[in-house]
C-alpha cells in the first residue's frame, strides 16, 4: 500500500524563499504546492486541500496574509497555518494568532524549525482524526434506535442537554435505557473526549459511597499511605453519571448540591475544597418528587438537578420501534455468537408486538438472547417460538421465557467451559470426553460465544 503524502501549501510572493521552502519540504517527502497571492492562496487550499499552509502576511493584491487567514478559517477550519513575516510585529503576531494560526515565524526563516512546526502539526491533526473516528463509532454503538414519537422527542432533548453545561436528570422505568440516553448526552457533547464515568449509587454501600465519590485523606483509612481520589477526579473535564441517586443518604445528597453550587468537593477527611469541572448527569427508578414529599430526598437538590428533565419512554409506549430493536439485537448476538443472523417472520414479530414487556428494552435483548441459544432454526416463526416455549401459545400477552430450558442452556455452557479447561482448550479432546462430534461441540461453543 503506497504511503499517502502530506501536503503543504506555500503562499507568498518572494520568489527565492518559494524555492527553497518547496525544494527542501519535497527532500523530507511532502507534497507542495504553490501560490504568489492572497486570492491564488485561497483558491489553492480549496482545490489541493493541504493539511498545512505557510502563509505571508505582507503579499501584493486584494488580500494580504491576515485576510487570507480570516478567511480560510472560517471555510476551512481544520487547514492549520503557520503565519510568516519579515516585518513581523508583536501586534501582528497576536492578531494571527487570535483569528487561528498555529504559529508565527518571522524570515530570515529557519528550515529546522519549519519542519518541526509542520511535524507538530500533522501529528496533532492525526490524533484529532482518530479520536473522530473513534467517537463516530462510539456514537453510532451508542445510537438510540426507533422513529416513535416518544423517541423522537427524547432524541430531541438529548441533543439539547448535550450542548448545556447544567446537571440534567434522566427519568424511566427500569430497563428502559436510562444510562443509554445519558451515554448519548455526554458522546454528544463537547466533553466527548474526555471521561464518562458511571457509579451506581445503589450499589455502594452507604458508609463509602462518598469516600467512592470524592476520595478520602490518607489518615482516613489505617495502612492508606496516599491520598485516594475519587470518582469525580476520574471524571475531570468529563461527565459523571449517578445512576439511582434516590438511594443517597441526606449527608451524601447534601455534598452533590455542594458540587451542583460551587463546581467544588472536599476529600473525606480534608477540608480543603477542589475545583471540579465535571459534568453531572443523574437518574433514578422512584419517582423523586414523591421522595421529596416524604422527606427522602432533599427539595433543593431537586431543584438543582430537575431543571432538565428527559424521560425515557417505555417499550409498550413505542411499539412501533420493536420490530427495529428484534432487528438490531439479532444482528448483535449473531456477531457475537459467530452464527448465521436469523430472519424473524412477521407472525413472529406481530407476536412480540403485542406483548407488553414490563422489562422494557433490556427483557426485549435478554428475550432475543435466548432465541439464539436455544432455537437452531435460521428462520423464526411465532409457531416455533411457541413449540420451543418461548412465548406462550394463545395467549401472546402471557408470553414467558421457559425457565427449564435457559438453566439447561446455561448449565450446559458452563458445563462446557469446564471441560475445555481440563484439556487446555483442546477441542477434540473435549470432544471425546463428553460423547460429543467435534463438529457438534463446535457449533455449541459458536451458540454460546465461547472460544477457546
Amino acid at each position: 500500500m503506497i504511503k499517502q503524502k502530506h501536503k503543504v501549501l506555500i503562499v507568498d510572493d518572494e520568489k527565492p524563499i518559494c524555492e527553497v521552502l518547496s525544494a527542501s519540504l519535497l527532500d523530507e517527502g511532502y507534497e507542495i504546492e504553490i501560490a504568489n497571492d492572497g486570492e491564488k492562496g485561497l483558491k489553492a487550499i480549496e482545490s489541493f486541500q493541504p493539511e498545512v499552509v505557510l502563509l505571508d502576511i505582507w503579499m501584493p493584491g486584494k488580500l494580504d496574509g491576515i485576510d487570507v487567514l480570516q478567511a480560510a478559517k472560517q471555510k476551512f477550519p481544520l487547514v492549520d497555518f503557520i503565519v510568516m513575516s519579515g516585518h513581523g510585529t508583536i501586534e501582528t503576531a497576536v492578531k494571527a494568532t487570535k483569528l487561528g494560526a498555529w504559529d508565527f515565524v518571522e524570515k530570515p526563516l529557519s528550515s529546522d524549525k519549519i519542519f518541526i512546526l509542520i511535524k507538530n502539526i500533522i501529528s496533532f491533526q492525526q490524533e484529532r482524526n482518530e479520536k473522530r473516528a473513534l467517537l463516530n463509532k462510539l456514537r453510532k454503538n451508542f445510537a438510540i434506535l426507533g422513529h416513535s414519537q416518544s423517541i423522537q422527542e427524547l432524541k430531541k432533548n438529548i441533543t439539547k442537554a448535550a450542548s448545556a453545561t447544567k446537571p440534567a436528570f434522566v427519568e424511566g422505568p427500569i430497563g428502559t435505557g436510562k444510562t443509554l440516553a445519558a451515554q448519548n448526552i455526554h458522546y454528544l457533547s463537547e466533553r466527548a473526549s474526555q471521561p464518562f464515568v458511571e457509579v451506581n449509587c445503589k450499589l455502594v454501600p452507604q458508609d463509602l459511597i462518598d469516600m467512592q465519590l470524592f476520595g478520602f485523606d490518607k489518615k482516613h483509612l489505617i495502612g492508606i499511605e496516599e491520598v485516594q481520589k475519587g470518582h469525580l477526579d476520574l471524571a475531570q473535564n468529563g461527565t459523571i453519571y449517578l445512576k439511582e441517586i434516590s438511594y443517597l443518604n441526606e449527608e451524601t445528597q447534601r455534598k452533590i448540591l455542594k458540587l451542583v453550587q460551587t463546581h467544588s468537593f472536599t476529600r473525606v477527611g480534608q477540608s480543603k475544597a477542589i475545583s471540579c469541572d465535571v459534568r453531572l448527569l443523574l437518574s433514578s427508578t422512584h419517582d423523586l418528587k414523591q421522595r421529596v414529599k416524604s422527606g427522602e430526598f432533599l427539595s433543593e437538590l431537586y431543584s438543582a438537578i430537575s431543571e432538565f428533565t428527559l424521560f425515557v419512554p417505555a417499550l409498550k409506549d413505542r411499539k412501533d420501534d420493536i420490530p427495529v430493536l428484534i432487528q438490531h439485537f439479532s444482528d448483535f448476538y449473531a456477531q457475537e455468537s459467530g452464527t448465521r443472523a436469523k430472519i424473524f417472520d412477521t407472525d413472529a414479530i406481530e407476536a412480540l408486538m403485542r406483548y407488553t414487556w414490563p422489562g422494557h428494552v433490556r427483557e426485549l435483548k435478554n428475550f432475543i438472547e435466548r432465541v439464539y441459544i436455544l432455537l437452531e432454526d435460521d428462520r423464526v416463526t411465532a409457531a416455533l417460538l411457541v413449540e420451543e416455549g418461548l412465548i406462550a401459545g394463545g395467549n401472546q400477552e402471557a408470553m414467558h421465557a421457559s425457565q427449564l430450558k435457559v438453566a439447561r442452556s446455561m448449565f450446559e455452557k458452563q458445563y462446557i467451559l469446564r471441560k475445555l479447561e481440563e484439556n487446555n482448550g483442546n477441542v477434540s479432546k473435549t470432544a471425546e470426553m463428553i460423547g460429543l462430534e467435534r463438529s457438534h461441540l463446535h457449533r455449541k461453543m459458536k451458540t454460546y460465544g465461547i472460544e477457546t
